[in-house]
This record gives structure tokens, sequence and C-alpha cells, in this order.
């Protein structure tokens, strides 16, 4: 029984891989990533290519492929029920659904700041 399959092979297969050959898995691993990039609509593949940036990140920084999971979780949960996460969208929703007054987010004052170039005169 086939479980989910991804870029044509099963858990079972990626798990092989990367036991048998971990630079292959690396390589077909990130080749996969950029074909589900690739597959969604452009205006969506800004933020996926920043959140698989993100992920790589966390991976990087973790010492071991334990850890890297755990943190990778916890970023999960963050955009599940942290502030601006999904739970607080839906409540959001739920609230306009029910004509009830709803919080826009967070605000955040823009500060103006004049070019070092033009402060000191100097032309381009």
């Amino acid at each position: 029984m086939k479980t989910t399959d991804i870029a044509g092979k099963d858990f079972a297969e990626w798990v092989a891989l990367a036991e048998k050959d971990p630079a292959a898995f690396e390589k077909l691993r990130l080749a996969a990533i950029e074909a589900y990039i690739e597959s969604v609509p452009d205006e969506h593949q800004a933020r996926l290519r920043r959140l698989q940036w993100r992920i790589d990140q966390e991976r990087r920084l973790a010492r071991t492929p334990m850890a890297a999971c755990l943190r990778l979780s916890r970023m999960m949960w963050d955009s599940l029920l942290g502030r601006g996460g999904l739970r607080d969208r839906l409540d959001g929703l739920s609230g306009l659904l029910q004509g009830r007054e709803v919080d826009g987010g967070r605000r955040a004052e823009v500060l103006s700041f004049a070019r070092v170039a033009e402060q000191r005169g100097a032309r381009y």
C-alpha cells in the first residue's frame, strides 16, 4: 500500500533513498520542493520561497535532525495558534459573519528617513 506520493515516490522509497544515498536524496528533495513551488500560481510563489528559505534556515541552525523537527513543529504551531495565525483569521472571519467588530491586525507607524546622499547634497 502506497503512502503519500511525492515526486513519484512513496514515503518508504524516500526513506530508502535517504539511507542509501543521502546526496541523491537531498538533490531529489530540493527538486521536489522546486517543482511544487513552480506548480502554484505565480502570486503565491514568492511567499512559498520565503517560507522555504525560513525552513532551510531552521534546519541549518538545528544541531540534530530531531532538533530541526522540533523547530519546524514550533513554526507550524505558531502559524496556527500564534498572533495573526490561522486561528486568529478564522476567529475574525467568524466575527464578521456574526456582525462583530474585528481587530484589523497589527498597525505600525512608518518612519521616513532622508537618504544619506540627499543630506550631503550629493547627486546621482
